[in-house]
């Protein structure tokens, strides 16, 4: 009998058995509690209030925490207080509330309060730069979507120290995108927490770095956070004048005066192209203030450089001035009723330095340009004497006023001999 020799059986030593997809996954799940439990280890021990601690133990703590792998679960924990789930709820493993968190602070919000834990995230961020990028662009947005979930005072609390964080650049305007989902907006919150996060952020800024702001993180359109039944310019004046911003309601007015103008020049250049007369013309734009109506000094001015942006300045130098002072005569008739009060014709004489000053060419004609509107009725003679006495722009001023010197004299003059 022939005796059968074992075959060698292959070896497993030195290879990498894989873990089922499943499997990983399952565990994943369970990873951030983890993370969170060891980070409450760190924080335990700091007395409330304790800020310069807490901070401290942050910036320790990510020696041995993996905060770039976690970075959506710490701020979680830091700023609603634990982990959530998809849809917004926390997650139920009977877990507390994280010794530290912005739904800790005070009650009612109050600034001064908030910032205090919004420069423990500061010193966080600045230590460890890379956490600032899953700040604005994961955890702030998906956070942001999930606010009607919460109190009224967690929603003040959140939205207070978003619009601190944005302010003092450790975030992007473009988290704001969130709130424009429709279950945000059809009931107001949007609308609300916005206006807190506006708040917020004008305690120690502008409007105007706010509106840099906005317009740095895509935010266009701020009726988008108004319900679609109240997307109208005067719901959005009414709300923030009742809120006591009155600098939004009126940066937003600034903001529509600028599209409606750009919709006057457009029209402008289309009227003269087709060949309407001046009585077409203005009443076209009358029926346009009556639909959109801005400032008639701004009016004025939009005017100006509608029609004098549509002139072929192609002539030769020397011909230029003359060229000129044709074209103000015969676009006069289109000015002339829309300057029926001194404001609004100081407006134009300021339009005309400002054209004049940029485009040298006819520089040496802005006096023969005052004479021309003068003697269509377009200024008189009050605006023209407190233009060169108080109301000229700074663009030129020097050079403006000598050249106009003698007009003003004989303006002045004839004042005088009509009231003897």
């Amino acid at each position: 009998m022939s005796q059968q020799s074992a075959a060698a059986k292959p070896s497993l030593q030195g290879v990498r058995i894989k873990a089922r997809k499943g499997a990983v996954k399952a565990h994943a799940k369970h990873e951030p509690s983890v993370f969170r439990d060891q980070l409450y280890k760190h924080l335990e021990t700091v007395p409330e209030g304790d800020f310069d601690s807490f901070a401290t133990k942050f910036v320790q703590a990510g020696s041995t925490l993996e905060y770039l792998k976690y970075a959506d679960a710490l701020f979680e924990i830091i700023l609603v207080g634990g982990l959530l789930q998809p849809g917004g709820s926390y997650v139920d493993d009977g877990a507390p509330v994280s010794p530290f968190t912005i739904f800790n602070a005070k009650e009612p919000a109050e600034v001064d309060d908030i910032k205090k834990y919004v420069e423990v995230i500061n010193k966080l961020t600045r230590r460890y730069k890379y956490l600032q990028k899953p700040l604005e662009e994961s955890a702030l947005p998906t956070l942001l979507q999930y606010i009607h979930r919460w109190t009224p005072v967690q929603k003040d609390k959140f939205s207070t120290a978003v619009g601190l964080l944005i302010s003092q650049g450790l975030a992007s305007a473009s988290c704001l995108q969130s709130l424009t989902k429709d279950h945000l907006v059809k009931n107001d919150v949007a609308t609300s927490v916005l206006t807190i996060i506006i708040r917020a952020y004008l305690v120690d800024q502008s409007m105007d770095h706010l509106s840099a702001a906005l317009k740095r993180g895509g935010i266009k359109d701020l009726l988008l956070f108004f319900p679609p039944n109240k997307r109208e310019g005067k719901f959005l004046d009414d709300h923030f004048r009742k809120e006591n911003l009155p600098q939004v309601a009126e940066w937003w007015a600034k903001k529509q005066y600028a599209v409606v103008k750009e919709g006057i020049v457009k029209d402008l250049t289309e009227m003269q192209e087709h060949g309407d007369t001046p009585e077409q013309i203005v009443g076209a734009i009358k029926s346009r203030q009556e639909e959109s109506p801005i400032p008639e000094a701004e009016l004025v001015q939009c005017l100006w450089s509608g029609l004098m942006g549509s002139v072929d300045w192609s002539a030769r130098p020397d011909q230029i001035e003359g060229l000129a002072l044709r074209e103000v005569t015969k676009y006069a008739p289109i000015l002339e009723p829309f300057c029926e009060t001194g404001k609004t014709q100081i407006a134009l004489i300021n339009a005309v330095q400002v054209y004049c000053y940029e485009d040298t060419r006819i520089i040496k004609a802005f006096p023969q340009i005052l004479k021309v509107l003068y003697n269509k009725d377009c200024i008189s003679d009050q605006a023209i004497i407190y233009w060169y006495q108080k109301g000229s722009k700074p663009q030129g001023r020097q050079h403006f006023l000598k050249s106009t010197e003698p007009l003003v004299k004989f303006l002045q003059e004839q004042e005088s001999s009509e009231e003897e």
